[in-house]
This record gives structure tokens, sequence and C-alpha cells, in this order.
């Protein structure tokens, strides 16, 4: 199973990673249409293994367990990236920390909730964050090699990461509901 096709592409999605960083050492239109090329590839891949994994009836431990790492290793250093170059700046860094705070607070809730053996589902709202999430990564990627094509792609980008970001709360706020009573007794 370590050779999978699905695992495979998760693996390719992590190293993706240090590809997109990368990018942001070099100047020009060149290097933001290749770091969108990246990330929009890995980004398929996130739809794609789990897609396959599933069809092919090769869902393993192991893929679960890397899945959503790739995922936050893709979304964090992306986010990073553009608020080193300041393509995101000023108030919108509020939605990235939003974003990279619930990401890091559902990991730690979700490993927690591991250890005690409840597993607690993906929900559609957060499959639709994700996406918004990604899109908005994309125009923000796109940066102003993608303002040359239409005007409006950093702000679009802007906007659709403060939409991922409520998104993110409330998604975040659904998975603390949902997992609290397990952490309450618990302790109990």
């Amino acid at each position: 199973m370590l050779t999978s096709l699905p695992n495979l592409l998760t693996y390719g999605r992590i190293l993706a990673v240090p590809a997109l960083v990368g990018c942001f050492f070099f100047e020009g239109d060149n290097a933001r249409w290749v770091a969108l090329g990246i990330f929009v590839a890995a980004g398929i891949t996130d739809f794609l293994d789990g897609y396959l994994a599933r069809i092919m009836n090769l869902q393993s431990s192991l893929g679960r367990m890397l899945d959503p790492i790739a995922d936050k290793l893709l979304v964090s250093v992306a986010l990073m990236m553009l608020v080193k170059n300041e393509t995101i700046s000023g108030y919108s860094l509020w939605a990235a920390v939003i974003i990279l705070s619930r990401e890091i607070l559902v990991s730690g809730l979700r490993e927690f909730l591991a250890e005690l053996q409840v597993s607690v589902p993906v929900s559609q709202l957060a499959k639709m964050k994700t996406a918004v999430q990604m899109v908005a990564i994309a125009f923000l990627l796109a940066g102003k090699a993608g303002e040359k094509i239409f005007a409006l792609s950093t702000e679009i980008g802007v906007i659709g990461l403060w939409v991922a970001a409520l998104l993110t709360l409330y998604t975040g706020y659904d998975y603390f509901r949902a997992g609290l009573h397990h952490v309450v007794d618990s302790q109990r």
C-alpha cells in the first residue's frame, strides 16, 4: 500500500510544497504562473487521491494520516509565502491567521479524539471551506501576473480568503462542539 497510486499522489502533494516555496525566490510573472500551476496540480491530487482510494478500494491508514497533513502543509506554506511577499497584508492577515489557527486546533482535536478511538467525519461545509480556500489562494498566487489578464484577480483572492476564514470559524466551531463532549467525558 505504500506505493499505491493514491499514496503516490499524496507524496507528490507533499513534494510540491518546497517547489511552491522555491517559486517565491524568483521575480516576475513566470514565477507566479509556475507557483499557481504547482498549487493547482497539488489541489487536483487532493481530490484524486481520496477518490481513487475509494473506487480502487485502496484506502489505507497511511493515506488517512498523510492526506490531511499534505493539505495543511500546502495551504499553510502558500499562506505564509503570500504574507511574506505582501500579497496578503493589512487586515487580511487576520483571515490567514484564522485559517491557520483553525487548522492547528482541529488537527490537535482530531489527534486527541483518535486516542479515544473517536472519529469526527469531515462535513460537507468543511469540504466547501476547503474548496473556497483553495480557489482564493490560487487567485492570490496569480497575484499581479493574474491582474494582467483579469484586473480583479487579487481582490477576488482576498474576498475569497475572508469567505474561507468565516467558513473556517464556523466549521471549526462545529468540530469542537462535536468533539467537546468526548473531551469532557475523558476527564471524568
